[in-house]
């Protein structure tokens, strides 16, 4: 629950609506944000040509005053919708009070939000960080200090496993565990006692662990890859990797960073495959406070956990309060929205509803994913493409000019995730924009 001194101010926030019409008049165009940040920031992004002025549950809206349906989600960090009243609450009150305290000290906040968070996901002890990429950084320091501490791996002999086409983000650790040359030309060189195996192979997985698995420390996956395409594993190989590295006394490891929170139709998408079982390690981030505050964590039990230590890991800002009170905030907006339930409904509902779309004499190849974190696979040979050598990119950039919001990932393959709050009529409306958008290049 949120802390009891901040309540009383938290539900009255909540109950009042959000007035777009309070906004006051932008100072600047769409094209002029654009061009500022095109002046005077590096250009590790290329946006799609659309500012944010305002947002509110599965809408946004432009300078211009033009609405949009939101498919992205902030990579899935928004899931409980934009700027929802309750997490807003609890920031405001949070705000008025402490907002740092360093762990050098104790706050009045973040042993709740420990207590609250281990008892939600169920672990026994929670480190916290800020982003995802530091998430898996600590997770990846975790696994090496218990492999040494724990495991008996000699000194400086850890390896950890990762799979081929996986994100776990762009700092250094981050980019040595995925094999994408997107993300490591000319970064390297790479974080060594790191190696990759095929996502999916359940094969190639044993035949590593055989030949290497006395120096493996963890195995570090995504249940589905969002990066690479939003893909989904065969079945059985989640549950055959868990029991692998069982054998093996190797942790395993699941990135949850942009599967987790309900986004799949379960509060944490492992629980599709794992049989009741649990991941040694969770890493959760992005929508553990629904987009309002950076906020991330690993998760993990106390034989685990206890070789962390004072001055082995830290971070100024996790864990501080104001992460800490809009985190409890996000995860009971979860629970007292059924949003799991209705990730799974409108999921299923995306995916039947695009099977219009889908023939191998088509632009969509296939639809895949779980819960509300979907992809469209598209054919770059089909005439309504080739013709002008256009990819999923300049698909994107005509669906928001349609009024819908996603992003490709790859040339091919574009990525649906909107926020879970979507009701069906708001997803039907936003379904017939996607097919009409697709059919426009089907006639060119």
């Amino acid at each position: 629950m949120i802390p009891r001194q901040f309540a009383r101010q938290t539900i009255a926030f909540s109950r009042r609506s959000i007035s777009l019409s309070a906004n006051p008049k932008p100072v600047y165009s769409s094209e002029q944000i654009m061009d500022m940040e095109k002046q005077y920031s590096a250009k590790n992004y290329s946006p799609l040509p659309i500012v944010f002025q305002k947002a509110e549950g599965v809408l946004v809206y432009d300078p211009e005053g033009k609405k949009y349906f939101d498919f992205l989600s902030a990579y899935s960090a928004v899931n409980q919708g934009h700027c929802h009243p309750k997490i807003i609450g609890a920031l405001v009150s949070q705000a008025k009070n402490v907002t740092l305290s360093s762990r050098a000290f104790y706050n009045s906040i973040f042993g709740q939000w420990a207590k609250f968070i281990t008892e939600t996901f169920g672990f026994d002890k929670v480190l916290p960080m800020n982003t995802g990429a530091e998430a898996n950084e600590t997770a990846i320091k975790l696994a090496r200090k218990w492999g040494y501490v724990k495991k008996g791996v000699e000194k400086d002999q850890a390896i950890v496993l990762s799979c081929k086409g996986s994100f776990h983000g762009r700092t250094m650790t981050a980019i040595s565990l995925t094999d994408q040359d997107d993300s490591r030309d000319q970064f390297g060189p790479f974080l060594p006692g790191i190696m990759h195996v095929e996502y999916g192979d359940v094969a190639d997985l044993e035949r590593v662990l055989e030949e290497h698995g006395k120096n493996v420390v963890s195995f570090i996956i995504e249940p589905m890859q969002g990066e690479a395409g939003v893909v989904v594993p065969p079945k059985g190989y989640m549950r055959a990797a868990y029991d692998l590295c069982k054998k093996h006394n190797v942790l395993f490891m699941a990135d949850e960073v942009q599967t987790g929170v309900a986004r799949t139709g379960k509060m944490c998408c492992y629980e599709w495959e794992l049989d009741g079982a649990q991941p040694d390690v969770l890493i959760l981030g992005k929508a553990i406070s629904g987009g309002v505050f950076p906020v991330s964590c690993v998760l993990a039990n106390t034989e685990i956990m206890s070789v962390i230590e004072p001055g082995t890991h830290g971070s100024t800002y996790g864990g501080n309060p104001l992460g800490c009170a809009v985190s409890i905030a996000a995860i009971e907006v979860v629970k007292e929205e059924n949003l799991i339930e209705n990730a799974e409904k409108m999921g299923k509902l995306f995916r039947e509803l695009s099977q219009d779309l889908v023939g191998p004499d088509r632009i969509v190849t296939s639809v895949r994913g779980r819960g509300l974190l979907n992809a469209y696979v598209t054919n770059p040979n089909h005439p309504g493409l080739a013709k002008n050598k256009q990819t999923a990119y300049d698909i994107c950039k005509k669906l928001k000019y349609n009024g819908l919001l996603a992003k490709q990932t790859h040339e091919d393959i574009i990525r649906f995730a909107p926020p879970l709050v979507i009701t069906e009529a708001q997803l039907r409306e936003c379904v017939e924009i996607i097919k009409s958008t697709i059919q426009e290049f089907e006639k060119q």
